[in-house]
């Protein structure tokens, strides 16, 4: 379906996001009482009494600010706007109406959009004298409203379910997740925006400007892709709660992926933060294709793409079977390879392997190497079977699981990658009690 979509717009802490959250009805934006936390748009799917649209929570305005950030978060939101079937303006009752408002106001009739106003923190029916002021909009028709609480939220949906309009039906299909994965400031929302081939997330060389995962619908020659742009990852939370949000979202972003983009920084080289980075994606069982990003700033490109193997296989040795690429998202150099390796991975994810294929290659690797005794006792294998796909598991069925140790799992997974490949996947093999 193609569904309607819903902007909510707003001065920064006005609400918006808890806000979002409370139509969502679950814990999706970053919430804090600090101004400016959402700087990207958020879209989410949302339903309402049967009628399903899309609700975004963008970034605050700042219409008076010439900080090049905040003009940046400032021409999201009126994209967001643009995009958008009906607009929420959002406003704090407790401020009053103050000139911002009145600015955001101003552009948001210019762009012709159906809105809701609504003032925001007005917890119950005794605090609505407080919507006088925001009558100097020049509409009647004021909301009062507790994101928090809930206050008049019924209201409020049955207003906006009845101005936007229904949904378009369109072929559905179930879109191959990525996320971008890296060290704050390695260049993510850069690559995004290379990859989508139009400016979509705000850019800075602000370390950590992407605060919340971010999601985008690519299309790549008829074949589209949900990516994921996520909060980047540092070592240790140190004392700013925001990068607690920002690990917590990005773990999150790992669990709803099914392959992860894991951009470094290829002047700097690999890093240990680099290294935590594709331990969680691999631990979390997501294929990957590591991108070493700002090869536009390599001076010798040739003997460092050499030494950069060298240093790949070694500090990636659990995943040195993933392909890795040199790109540069600024100036756009091999962005299109992506994809094609991209859609490998995926295919190699979902490998099944027939049963009597396994049975050939369970006797032709026993041939070569036994398990090790266990309790001086030889172990029975009884079988090898494929369990599951996304990624690629297997059961090895023997008489003792407790005898088989990591040495013998790691000859297994080699052995069935020199097979089958398996590229960019991680393996599971899971030792069984024959049956």
């Amino acid at each position: 379906m193609s569904l309607p979509l819903v902007a909510i717009i707003g001065r920064p802490n006005v609400g918006k996001s808890t806000l979002f959250n409370r139509i969502l009805g679950v814990s999706r934006a970053v919430v804090e009482e600090a101004e400016g936390v959402t700087r990207d748009r958020n879209y989410a799917e949302a339903e309402w009494e049967g009628k399903r649209f899309i609700v975004v929570d963008t970034g605050g305005f700042y219409p008076e600010s010439a900080e090049e950030i905040f003009s940046e978060v400032r021409e999201q939101a009126m994209f967001a706007a643009e995009e958008a079937d009906l607009v929420i303006h959002l406003m704090n009752a407790r401020d009053g109406l103050t000139p911002a408002d009145l600015s955001i106001a101003a552009m948001l009739r210019e762009s012709g959009k159906r809105i809701i106003w609504a003032a925001n923190k007005i917890d119950g029916p005794t605090r609505e004298d407080l919507l006088f002021d925001f009558y100097r909009l020049g509409s009647e028709d004021i909301l009062p409203v507790s994101a928090a609480t809930g206050y008049m939220l019924d209201e409020l949906m049955e207003k906006l379910t009845g101005l936007i309009p229904e949904a378009v039906a369109e072929e559905k299909a179930e879109l191959p997740k990525i996320a971008v994965l890296g060290r704050p400031n390695v260049g993510k929302s850069t690559m995004v925006n290379a990859l989508l081939g139009k400016k979509r997330l705000v850019v800075s060389p602000v370390a950590g400007t992407t605060r919340d995962a971010i999601d985008t619908v690519c299309t790549y020659y008829g074949r589209k892709y949900l990516l994921i742009d996520t909060a980047g990852i540092k070592r240790k939370a140190k004392s700013y709660p925001l990068e607690r949000f920002s690990m917590v979202r990005t773990l999150r972003s790992i669990e709803r992926c099914d392959a992860a983009l894991i951009l470094l920084d290829a002047p700097e080289g690999i890093t240990s933060d680099d290294q935590k980075i594709a331990g969680l994606v691999h631990s979390h069982g997501k294929s990957a294709v590591f991108v070493f990003n700002k090869w536009d700033l390599v001076a010798e490109p040739d003997s460092a793409y050499k030494k950069l193997e060298g240093e790949f296989r070694r500090k990636f040795w659990f995943f040195d079977h993933a392909p890795f690429i040199t790109t540069s998202g600024l100036e756009r150099k091999r962005i299109t390879k992506v994809f094609p390796i991209l859609d490998d991975v995926l295919s190699e994810r979902g490998k099944t392997i027939p049963a009597g294929r396994l049975s050939g290659f369970l006797e032709e690797t026993l041939r070569i190497a036994q398990p090790p005794l266990y309790k001086g006792k030889r172990l029975i294998i009884a079988g090898f079977r494929q369990i599951g796909k996304a990624p690629p598991a297997f059961a090895l069925y023997v008489s003792e699981p407790a005898g088989i140790k990591d040495s013998y799992i790691r000859f297994l997974e080699k052995r069935l990658r020199e097979r089958y490949g398996f590229r960019g996947t991680p393996i599971r093999i899971v030792p069984k009690r024959k049956r």
